[in-house]
C-alpha cells in the first residue's frame, strides 16, 4: 500500500500505513483526514485548531466532560505512589475501595465486582462466569448463550458471536455458537419520543429458543438495555420485565451488557435502574474511569459470587482461574474514583434528567427533513435513522458524519444512522448549535 502524507494546521502529521486504524473507512478518511489534537469541556480541538462539539462524548464514555482536572490530579498522585500492582494472589487499597464504591451505587444485589480492562472483555467474563456458575452448580450442559439481533457486545470471541450486527460478524464467520432474539425496532414506533409502549410479544420469542434447545442447556440470554451502537434502539416498555420473567421461568440467567447505558446516560444510574429491571450481572466499562483510562468491570449477584467462594477450601486452591494482567490497574482505579467523585458530587444524574427533554427536542424538531426516516432518543441518547441512496444504507450516514465534523459537530455515524450522546455537562446552548448544524447539513445532502 502506497503511504500519503499530509502536513497539516501546527500540529503537523504523518498519515501512512504503519497504523491500522479500527472501524475506520480507511480510503475514505486518507482523503479528508480528521484530526483531534486537544479537547476541553464537552468540545474536541481539531488540528486546525477548530471546536467542535462532541455529540457522543467520546465513544460514548466521556459523558462528565473532557480534561477534569479532578481525574488528571487523581492519576499524577497515584502514579507518584504505586504505578502497578500484580492482580493475581496480591491486592492495593484502591480497587477493594472501587468496589465497595461501585456496589454502594449498583442495583440491590449486585454486591460483587470483577475488573476487567474494557467492555469487550467484561462481555467475555461475564459469559465465562455464566457457564462456569452452571458447572459450580452441577449443571454443566447449561452452556449455550442468547443475544439478540442488533446488540453489541464489543469485538472479542464470545462478544462477537452474542452480537446482533451483521456487519461486525461478517468478515470473521462462525466463532461460537450462540442464538438471538429478535431486535425491539418496530415500524410502529417510527418518531416516538422516549420509550414506545408494549414489547411483551418481543421477549416471548425466549419461549421458542427454550422449546428448540431447553431451559436445561441455555446458561444466560445478554441483551444491552438500550441498544446503543445500533442507533438507540429503545425497549418498549413491559419488554425487559417480561425478559426477566422468563429468564426466572426457566431458570436462566440475564446479562445486561450496560458499557454504553451505564454513569446516567439513559436518565438513571444505570440503564436497571432507569427501566426497572436488575440482571443477574452487569457489565461495565466506558464512563466508569470517564475515559480517561481503559477500565471496565462485571458486577454479580450474591447467588453467582457464593457459588465460587468455599470457605472450606484450601489456603492455596484458586477458586475463579480467570482474569487479566491489568484487572483492577491501581491508576485506573484512581481515575474510575475521581469519575465516581463528580457522578455523585455533580449530580450527573439529575444533570441528565434535566437536559434528557432539551435533546429530545433537539433531535425531534428535525423530523420532516430530507432522508430522516426515524428519531429515536431515551435520556441523554439519540439517533436518526437516515434512508439508503441506491441501497446503500452507509453511504448517506458517512456524508452527513464528515459534513458534521466540517462543520463543528462531531457525531458516530453507525449503520443506518446517526448517533448523539452528548456530555451531561453539555449546555441548551450546546444543544441548540448541534440542531443548527445538523439543519444544515440535511438541507445539503442529496
Amino acid at each position: 500500500m502506497a503511504e500519503l502524507f499530509h502536513e497539516t494546521g501546527a500540529s503537523g502529521w504523518a498519515n501512512s500505513s504503519a497504523y491500522w486504524m479500527p472501524y475506520t473507512a480507511r480510503n475514505g478518511f486518507n482523503r479528508d483526514p480528521r484530526m483531534i489534537k486537544g479537547a476541553r469541556g464537552c468540545y474536541f480541538i481539531s488540528d486546525d485548531d477548530r471546536q467542535i462539539f462532541d455529540g457522543l462524548s467520546g465513544l460514548w464514555c466521556c459523558g462528565f466532560g473532557h480534561n477534569r482536572a479532578e481525574i488528571a490530579e487523581a492519576v499524577n498522585r497515584q502514579l507518584q505512589v504505586l504505578d502497578y500492582s500484580p492482580a493475581f494472589q496480591y491486592g492495593h487499597p484502591s480497587v477493594f475501595k472501587l468496589a465497595d464504591r461501585l456496589t454502594q451505587i449498583a442495583p440491590a444485589s449486585l454486591n460483587h465486582v470483577f475488573f476487567t480492562n474494557s467492555g469487550s472483555e467484561s462481555a467475555d467474563t461475564s459469559l465465562k462466569l455464566a457457564r462456569a456458575y452452571w458447572r459450580m452448580r452441577g449443571q454443566p450442559s447449561k452452556t449455550r448463550y442468547i443475544g439478540r439481533i442488533k446488540g453489541y457486545h464489543g469485538v472479542n470471541f464470545a462478544g462477537t458471536s452474542l452480537g446482533g450486527i451483521g456487519a461486525n460478524r461478517r468478515l470473521f464467520g462462525h466463532l461460537a455458537d450462540a442464538d438471538h432474539l429478535p431486535h425491539t425496532l418496530r415500524v410502529e414506533d417510527a418518531f416516538t419520543r422516549g420509550q414506545p409502549q408494549g414489547g411483551e410479544e418481543l421477549a416471548d420469542h425466549l419461549e421458542q429458543l427454550v422449546m428448540l434447545h431447553d431451559a436445561s442447556n441455555i446458561a444466560a440470554v445478554i441483551v444491552e438495555p438500550m441498544s446503543g451502537s445500533a442507533g438507540v434502539i429503545v425497549p418498549p416498555s413491559a419488554y425487559l420485565a417480561r425478559l426477566r420473567a422468563l429468564c426466572d421461568k426457566h431458570d436462566i440467567l440475564l446479562i445486561f451488557d450496560e458499557v454504553i447505558t451505564g454513569f446516567a446516560r439513559t436518565g438513571g444510574a444505570f440503564g436497571a435502574d432507569t427501566f426497572g429491571v436488575i440482571p443477574d450481572m452487569m457489565n461495565l466499562a466506558k464512563a466508569l474511569t470517564n475515559g480517561v483510562i481503559p477500565m471496565g468491570a462485571v458486577l454479580t449477584n450474591d447467588e453467582i459470587y457464593d457459588a465460587f467462594v468455599d470457605e472450606q477450601q484450601p489456603d492455596h486452591m484458586i477458586g475463579m482461574p480467570h482474569g487479566y494482567t491489568y484487572s483492577g490497574h491501581p491508576v485506573a482505579c484512581a481515575a474510575a474514583l475521581a469519575a465516581l467523585d463528580i457522578f455523585e458530587q455533580d449530580d450527573m444524574v439529575g444533570r441528565a434528567q434535566r437536559m434528557a427533554p432539551l435533546l429530545e427536542e433537539t433531535l425531534h424538531q428535525l423530523k420532516g427533513l430530507p432522508y430522516i426516516t426515524d428519531i429515536r432518543n431515551v435520556g441523554m441518547a439519540g439517533a436518526l435513522q437516515i434512508a439508503p441512496r441506491d441501497a446503500d444504507p452507509l453511504v448517506r450516514p458517512y456524508e452527513l458524519g464528515v459534513r458534521c465534523f466540517a462543520e463543528g459537530l462531531y457525531v458516530r455515524w453507525g449503520g443506518d444512522t446517526l448517533q448523539f450522546a452528548p456530555p451531561l455537562t453539555c449546555t441548551s446552548n450546546d444543544l441548540e448549535r448541534m440542531g443548527d448544524v445538523l439543519k444544515k447539513v440535511f438541507r445539503t445532502l442529496k
